[in-house]
């Protein structure tokens, strides 16, 4: 049965309704449950999982609150009323001891010396609200996307006259003065400068460094498409200036997707006139320009953070290309695991919650692999066509912070139970030799991300063993000790479940790519 619950004219946020329609489905006798407002969006979704009633259809509309619930009885669904109320009142406590001005000259009276603005909004609305801020001489971070390359450009050309930032659009890291913005980790204050055009990117250098014992000055997003030549690295550049200006910053690091050619030889002309030592890691790029400027070229974001922090040590540069564990051993482990695999087993599936994390997988595993099938592939011919709900195929990878994925749903980082339920489902294929996931811990991650994960980890294991196979997964956690989730728990609660933990990205490739050189 199909039961419907409205609430006329009131409203929760987005993003929490999500997370309790999640945890209502685990509730016993819940068959499909979603909880949410009556947008189009949320109607649609209804539909096309089969909780739209008559009632539905007639009754609700965008200003309502509603909880629809697929369950065996009527007692199931008092229960899940109960939850829905319980996990309310929840969020409600937590925000009790909180005031949240509802509109920026609110939060101006509060604090008139406020100079830092993170804007979460429909994309729609985002840059009239942060135009709104930069007349007030308040620097942005703009959280929000779909705001258009037109607008982005209008912004940042008034904010760079102006002295400001607009760390954006869609910019979803940042640590400022110490604080963390957004989805960020716990790093250490010191003497190493980031300005990134990556989210997962930049808290994978910056987390390594902080696991290195070094800490950072200012970390400065700019939004991924800043170095596109419509906006002119405008953003970065400021950032740089910033950095190359500050007596706190002793080594600067730039991380980004390779630019515009153009916009790339800009930047790194600033960059060898610093004054100081840059790191540069335009992740897939050819190092061959930033090292003909006199710059220093990382081969990844693992060798970018311990390239910046042997320059902040005065210690000898070398490429990091190793094994924490060292060499020998990772060989050793990789052969081991190898020799376990059923002759059918031959292809590696990567389940990232972090699209940064995903592309420099695929950037550092292409040559070796031939081709990578994606739904962000490097090559337009291995574009994976449906990759929420059909197959994957041969070698996979998957970012699971695409819109494909997040269409009525939180971020991947949020919720990476779709992530989880991929991990079963593919761990089911009899050509699946590997899985390999990101697992990025820190703020606005979820509470336990490892969770949902290590429980697919050890039921796709299990299944596997069932049928004579040995399916070999593996992670790399992304974050730091000090983090909420914490990085020495997060990496046990995987190797418990039976995953190989890795300390980075690189290394976590290297190791797969050793598993499938052992394959017969």
């Amino acid at each position: 049965m199909v039961k419907l619950e409205i609430r006329k004219n009131a409203y929760y946020d987005s993003v929490t309704l999500m997370l309790i329609s999640k945890d209502l489905k685990k509730l016993d006798g819940v068959k499909e449950a979603l909880v949410g407002m009556g947008t189009d969006l949320n109607v649609e979704i209804a539909h096309n999982i089969g909780l739209a009633t008559p009632e539905f259809d007639a009754n609700v509309t965008s200003n309502d609150f509603f909880v629809a619930v697929e369950c065996d009885s009527e007692e199931v669904f008092e229960a899940a009323q109960k939850k829905v109320e319980e996990l309310l009142n929840k969020k409600s406590e937590q925000k009790e001891s909180t005031y949240y001005p509802p509109t920026l000259e609110g939060a101006i009276k509060v604090d008139p010396d406020l100079n830092m603005a993170v804007i979460s909004v429909p994309g729609k609305f985002a840059a009239d609200v942060a135009q709104s801020c930069l007349d007030r001489d308040i620097n942005v971070m703009l959280f929000s996307d779909n705001v258009t390359i037109e607008e982005e450009k209008a912004l940042k050309e008034y904010a760079y006259a102006h002295e400001l930032l607009v760390m954006g659009p869609d910019c979803g890291t940042a640590i400022i003065n110490n604080i963390p913005l957004a989805f960020a980790n716990v790093v250490p204050k010191g003497g190493i400068g980031m300005v990134c055009a990556s989210g997962t990117g930049t808290q994978e250098v910056s987390s390594i460094i902080a696991q290195l014992g070094e800490g950072v000055s200012q970390v400065i997003g700019t939004g991924g498409r800043d170095l596109k030549k419509d906006i002119g690295g405008l953003m970065m550049k400021l950032g740089l200036d910033a950095l190359i200006n500050d007596p706190n910053t002793k080594v600067i690091t730039l991380v980004s997707k390779p630019p515009a050619a153009e916009i790339a030889s800009m930047i790194l002309d600033i960059a060898k006139d610093a004054g100081k030592p840059v790191v540069v890691e335009f992740i897939g790029g050819d190092p061959k320009e930033i090292e003909a400027k006199g710059l220093i070229a990382a081969k990844s974001l693992e060798d970018a953070a311990h390239k910046a922090v042997a320059l902040l040590r005065g210690e000898p540069l070398k490429d990091y290309v190793d094994f924490t564990m060292g060499n020998d051993k990772a060989e050793a482990m990789a052969k081991e695991i190898a020799g376990k695999m059923a002759k059918s087993q031959k292809y590696v599936r990567g389940f990232y919650t972090g699209g940064t994390l995903c592309d420099e997988a695929m950037k550092l595993m292409i040559d070796k692999l031939g081709h990578i099938y994606s739904n962000i592939p490097l090559h337009a011919e291995d574009k994976l066509e449906n990759a929420r709900t059909g197959p994957s195929k041969e070698h996979t990878f998957l970012d699971f912070g695409d819109d494909e994925f997040t269409v009525g749903r939180p971020h991947p980082m949020i919720d990476p139970s779709l992530r989880a339920e991929r991990v079963i489902t593919d761990g089911k294929d009899p050509e699946c030799a590997v899985i390999l996931c990101d697992c990025v811990i820190g703020y606005g991650s979820h509470e336990d991300p490892a969770a949902d994960l290590s429980d697919a980890i050890r039921t796709a294991k299990a299944e596997a063993e069932k049928e004579g196979r040995y399916l070999c997964c593996v992670v790399e956690v992304c974050g730091t000790e000090g983090d909420p989730q914490c990085l020495s728990r997060t990496q046990k609660k995987l190797e418990d479940a039976g995953a190989v933990v890795l300390p980075s990205n690189a290394q976590a490739t290297r190791f797969v790519e050793r598993v499938l050189a052992n394959l017969k």
